[in-house]
């Protein structure tokens, strides 16, 4: 039995089967760079990046494309509170995105579009759709008309009179339908660009649809993000894309819960949020990405000081008995080039199970215990071979736990410290371990 995700679009766990064989197509999206991000805006960043490594580690061609928002009223906004353009606050920002990307264990996406560098195509699709009758010019503002999609709603299951009633809709007395949504905004403030419907701006919601077309060409695999973009973002890609192109977006649409501080949303406008570029060091990145990806992925979930410091323990754990088993065997003239396929098959059942991450802990805390008894034993065989597995699990969950083999002079040392303790030569014991504990392999 291969992968099965939860998809949205059908509220089931369905067997994934990619459009082409060998070859996944998926799209994220990415950051409006206004603000540094907090760890709520993290989760699906790390989240996705864990997807991207599994999916690769199952042998699948993987092009991961994320986008960037770099031109928003919050931009503008922030651009006016700074005394800065918005060219200015949208590429500082972008750098500090990816800056906290890194220090959070996540790798750049395959392809990073930016709004701002496909506009024309943006202006060519409004234009198209309102030549198909599925919008509508007033005043300079362009709106969809949703009801020309009969399956609107489709994804947050709702249809088109209880999203009216329940959704928080700005009023607008432009608007044939108060569900109507912005493709193009009359502007005279802020980045604009002249179109057949005058100076303006796109809408957020036509930016990623007409990014997601133009690098794909066609429906893709998996279409993702947090669950608060479900409606009406994807709703209204979705809705555009059937106008247009006569086909649904994507064939996986997958949503990430939100994370939540002290039981509210955790919110820049509250300001609740713990932002990734406060974190201390790359020991501290890793230990918040454990946080976010050990959470099962679609569920809300709750960020506590005691939880962060519990993976903290956990961590330095981990990162003991990955060194002492690298030495171990590295001291013994020992590659760990096999690893235990009967771990790395549990660990792709657990995965394949809607990416069980709670299952995939206990199995790693499992191989730590392992590691540990086969260095107490001195049985580098099975030491090699758990030892590899856990190595190969962490990189597809992305945890680094910063430990480098010993160079010839560590090696000698620690060989000599062995020795010294087989003695029992506690004096030279003692000497051989200082030199190790200042280069912090002790």
């Amino acid at each position: 039995m291969g992968l099965r995700i939860y998809n949205s679009l059908s509220n089931q766990i369905e067997d994934f089967e990619p459009i082409e064989q060998g070859k996944v197509r998926m799209y994220v999206c990415g950051p409006t760079v206004y603000n540094y991000i907090h760890i709520g805006n993290a989760r699906p960043v790390v989240f996705y990046d864990m997807l991207k490594n599994y999916l690769e580690f199952c042998g699948y061609q993987v092009d991961y494309v994320s986008n960037v928002t770099d031109v928003d009223d919050k931009i503008i906004q922030q651009a006016e509170k700074e005394h800065k353009s918005e060219k200015e606050i949208a590429a500082f920002y972008e750098d500090a995105y990816f800056k906290a990307v890194e220090l959070i264990g996540s790798k750049r996406p395959s392809q990073v579009p930016h709004a701002t560098d496909y506009i024309e195509e943006m202006i060519r699709f409004i234009k198209q759709l309102m030549e198909e009758g599925y919008a509508y010019e007033v005043d300079g503002d362009v709106f969809f008309r949703v009801h020309k999609i009969k399956d609107y709603g489709i994804l947050s299951n709702q249809v088109s009179a209880q999203l009216e009633q329940g959704a928080r809709i700005s009023v607008n007395e432009k608007k044939e339908n108060p569900l109507d949504f912005t493709l193009w905004k009359k502007t005279d403030t802020g980045i604009r660009w002249d179109s057949p419907f005058g100076l303006g701006r796109p809408g957020w919601h036509t930016e990623c649809v007409v990014m997601n077309h133009q690098l794909f060409g066609g429906p893709i695999d998996i279409h993702g993000g947090g669950m608060d973009l479900k409606f009406p973002h994807h709703e209204n890609e979705i809705a555009q894309s059937e106008a247009l192109f006569h086909h649904h977006l994507a064939k996986y649409w997958m949503h990430v819960g939100r994370l939540e501080f002290e039981g509210q949303k955790m919110s820049k406008s509250l300001h609740n949020g713990i932002y990734v570029n406060d974190l201390a060091n790359n020991k501290m990145g890793m230990v918040m990405r454990m946080v976010l990806v050990f959470a099962p992925y679609r569920n809300n979930f709750s960020y506590t000081q005691e939880l962060f410091d519990q993976y903290l323990k956990t961590y330095e754990k981990w990162q003991r008995s990955y060194k002492q088993g690298l030495y171990e065997l590295q001291c013994h003239g020992i590659e760990a080039n096999e690893c235990s396929q009967e771990d790395l098959a549990l660990f792709k059942e657990y995965m394949d199970q809607d990416l069980n991450v709670q299952n995939v802990m206990m199995l790693l805390e499992r191989l730590v215990k392992e590691i540990n008894v086969a260095i107490r034993a001195s049985n580098l065989t099975v030491l090699a071979l758990k030892w590899q597995a856990f190595k190969q699990i962490l990189d597809v969950m992305g945890i680094n736990l910063f430990t480098e083999p010993m160079t010839e002079e560590q090696l000698q040392v620690y060989r000599n410290w062995m020795e010294a303790r087989t003695n029992k030569d506690f004096v030279a014991a003692d000497r051989e371990r200082k030199k190790l504990t200042e280069w912090n392999i002790l």
